[in-house]
């Protein structure tokens, strides 16, 4: 009988430990995007249109920010990547003057993080639209893609492919 109270408990115990080292999905991602951390620069949309885009680690690893910068465009968006328990979540610092937050899912394969619209702060006052979609592909360590898709308040689509190339 105690061997079998020793055996159980040792089970129990192997079983919380390996669902205490099991990452999420989401914990999986943002430990992908933190692989982003540096200095990128690309065109957009396979144009001569040029973009720089900063990413780095903050907040002692628990959050991610990105910094995207345009010649051809005097904005300067942000966009802050954090967990959420179980969630994911990117916050947009729009010039739109609206912070849209997103919440994030990995495809089977862990190249592609896509974000989707959740819920926005100051979207009433901006009679703009608002930014409801993103899409990052891993392609190597040092080539990644980011699809920005902005929702216009009259419902329409625009928005761009940057091809990103690591420079630092």
């Amino acid at each position: 009988m105690k061997n079998h109270r020793l055996i159980l408990s040792i089970m129990a115990l192997i079983a919380l430990s390996a669902a205490a080292f099991a990452q999420s999905d989401a914990q999986k991602s943002f430990d992908k995007l933190k692989t982003l951390a540096g200095s990128w620069e690309g065109t957009i949309d396979g144009t001569t249109l040029h973009a720089q885009v900063t990413m780095r680690t903050t907040s002692m690893g628990h959050t991610l920010m990105h910094e995207m910068k345009s010649s051809e465009r005097p904005d300067d968006p942000i966009s802050m990547f954090h967990l959420d328990g179980d969630r994911l979540l990117m916050t947009h610092y729009c010039d739109a003057g609206n912070q849209p937050r997103m919440v994030g899912t990995v495809s089977p394969d862990g190249k592609t993080i896509t974000f989707d619209f959740v819920n926005a702060t100051n979207l009433l006052s901006s009679q703009e639209g608002h930014m409801q979609h993103v899409v990052f592909t891993l392609i190597d360590a040092d080539h990644h893609t980011e699809l920005w898709e902005f929702a216009m308040a009259d419902g329409k689509k625009m928005g761009g492919l940057l091809d990103l190339h690591r420079t630092k």
